[in-house]
């Protein structure tokens, strides 16, 4: 079985990306000296740590259906040091056993999880694989942004993240949420490469935020783990540093997220 075609564009732009970050130095390369016209290492030189040919390297980062065996993607990630979450997100574009994800269509939320949050006093909301929010408490409405008042088509958390003013002004570590939900967002726009939806959210938003359109360009990508949130809305004198849990929904819609806001327990400016 052939990689997909989406899939394969999808993971030939991904080595692309790593190929041109990854310079020769720390490959353990040495070249001679002068300018080099290429950022980062060269498509040769790739194959030659990797132990595969240039032509077939060449072919895989223009996104041609090939069918790579499991060693020769294993060898490419160890050549382009890729980080787990790199690894991870190269092994899901190249699994021929996976199929294209086709998103699951307008989402509704079961009344029971909206009465579950309800009950938290902790920062809430439900969220779909578009970070299209669903469903959220009150603590979260009084975090964030008053998420009842924003039009149904222009509440998605990426979108606020980026086009909201108020709520980016609680958010006291902006640059490194910001990076850290671009790249969670990339994963899911990989995986869902045959949902124009995400196309057209792409394109506003490099259209209209500079910032997202930086991040963006730096094909970041990152798994959902916990994660770190400053916050301090109007009127807390001090802000609030809350660790982020993202539990998945085990339900028929996988693709729909809990994200729960609970106190951090640690120093926010701490390593992670």
């Amino acid at each position: 079985m052939t990689v997909t075609n989406s899939k394969a564009k999808a993971m030939g732009a991904f080595l692309k990306s790593r190929r041109e970050r990854l310079s020769p130095e720390d490959a353990g390369l040495e070249f001679a000296s002068g300018q080099r016209k290429t950022p980062g290492l060269r498509r040769e030189e790739v194959s030659v740590l990797a132990g595969v040919s240039v032509t077939y390297y060449t072919w895989l980062e223009q996104g041609r259906d090939l069918t790579p065996s499991k060693d020769v993607i294993d060898s490419i990630a160890e050549a382009l040091q890729l980080s787990p979450a790199e690894k991870s997100h190269l092994y899901q574009l190249w699994n021929p056993h996976a199929f294209e994800t086709p998103f699951a269509g307008p989402a509704v939320v079961d009344p029971h999880m909206q009465k579950i949050i309800d009950q938290l006093t902790y920062p809430s909301h439900i969220t779909n694989e578009r970070s299209e929010v669903l469903a959220w408490n009150k603590a979260a409405q009084e975090m964030f942004t008053d998420f009842a008042s924003i039009p149904v088509q222009e509440r998605y958390f990426m979108r606020l993240l980026f086009e909201d003013t108020e709520m980016r002004n609680r958010i006291v570590n902006i640059e490194e949420f910001s990076r850290y939900s671009v790249g969670v967002f990339r994963t899911y726009y990989d995986k869902h490469r045959d949902d124009s939806w995400f196309e057209t959210a792409v394109e506003h938003l490099t259209q209209n935020s500079p910032e997202f359109d930086r991040l963006w360009g730096q094909y970041d990508v990152q798994l959902k783990k916990v994660n770190r949130i400053v916050l301090q809305p109007p009127g807390i004198h001090q802000p609030v540093a809350y660790d982020i849990h993202s539990l998945v929904n085990l339900s028929d819609r996988p693709d729909i997220h809990i994200c729960i806001y609970t106190p951090a327990t640690e120093d926010p400016g701490s390593d992670r």
